[in-house]
């Protein structure tokens, strides 16, 4: 389904903190796009949350906000445990999916919801947002072009701390746990550097005794070609993030990964034949990575293209975090 009109029109299903704080802002400063409407299932917060973001539309369930003919797509930072649910029922009622991660529970879950969207003709894909900023855009064309020889390993690390019970990260039914929550970008950018899917899974995992998710977690993905990708993550460990990634001939380490502000210049270090020993800095301006998000993904809709990301990857990355909670 083809926008008719060159800026994609959008809804919010729900008032949660990512949205509200990081993902919706960046959505209204795309150049193509305009959020026309937010939903909650407490109408009064949908409205504060419109009052405190200038949209149009408040509305008091996730369904109305589907069945308004102005919304062409949404985005759902819903819990995970609801995403399977309203990404089939958005795209029954035609709207374009862009999906908090990870996409869902289970794979065969994942599986669901891109049949879905694909019978209905509208897009989907999972908000792996870290993918479109421009370190990662040089940090993939640099592995790809052979500047650091042949991938051998990538080692990455992220963790903050949370042990509030009360918190949907620390709880099971939600699927909360470090590797729904945050490993999955650990995963996501090993299959993305290797540009192909672990014939290999091993790791240890620490779960939380009385909250029953895992809180710290280790694993190594051995890819086709002998090359392996190690990480930790971790929700009771020091705020920490970083990717190092190592080829034969140079490697390149990532300061800023994931959480990148949209305020601040970031910078990547590689080390090659061509640079001194120390490596070079490479320095790129600030960007909101949410924003160049959402633009590329209202540019397909308009334009009749696939999804920047397909959702096929959302449910091969599914399947790994899935092995990697089977192995642990």
């Amino acid at each position: 389904m083809v926008s008719s009109s060159p800026i994609v029109r959008w809804g919010v299903l729900s008032t949660a903190k990512i949205g509200m704080d990081k993902v919706t802002p960046a959505i209204q400063k795309a150049p193509n796009c305009e959020v026309v409407a937010i939903a909650s299932r407490d109408r009064q917060r949908a409205q504060d949350a419109s009052d405190r973001l200038g949209i149009e539309k408040a509305y008091g369930s996730y369904q109305e906000i589907l069945e308004d003919a102005d919304v062409d797509a949404v985005y759902i930072p819903l819990p995970n445990d609801l995403h399977k649910e309203w990404v089939v029922n958005a795209a029954v009622a035609g709207k374009h999916v862009l999906c908090e991660k990870p996409i869902s529970l289970t794979s065969r879950d994942a599986v669901v919801m891109a049949d879905a969207c694909l019978d209905a003709g509208v897009l989907l894909q999972e908000a792996f947002m870290y993918r479109h900023h421009p370190s990662w855009v040089e940090t993939v064309r640099l592995v790809r072009s052979g500047s650091i020889g042949d991938l051998q390993a990538v080692q990455s690390w992220f963790s903050y701390y949370n042990d509030d019970p009360g918190n949907i990260r620390n709880q099971i039914r939600h699927g909360g746990g470090a590797i729904m929550d945050i490993g999955c970008y650990n995963i996501n950018l090993s299959r993305l550097l290797f540009d192909d899917e672990p014939d290999s899974v091993r790791a240890t995992i620490r779960t939380d005794p009385d909250l029953g998710v895992d809180i710290v977690t280790s694993a190594v993905l051995s890819f086709p070609g002998g090359g392996q990708s190690t990480f930790t993550c971790s929700m009771r460990s020091y705020p920490f993030q970083r990717v190092n990634v190592v080829g034969t001939e140079g490697r390149i380490e990532i300061e800023i990964p994931f959480n990148i502000p949209p305020d601040v210049e970031t910078r990547i270090r590689v080390t090659n034949a061509e640079t001194a020993q120390g490596g070079q800095i490479l320095r790129f301006p600030p960007a909101d990575q949410y924003a160049i998000q959402a633009e590329l993904f209202a540019a397909a809709i308009t334009s009749g293209a696939d999804a920047p990301v397909p959702a096929a990857d959302a449910i091969a990355n599914m399947a790994t975090i899935e092995a990697v909670l089977s192995a642990g």
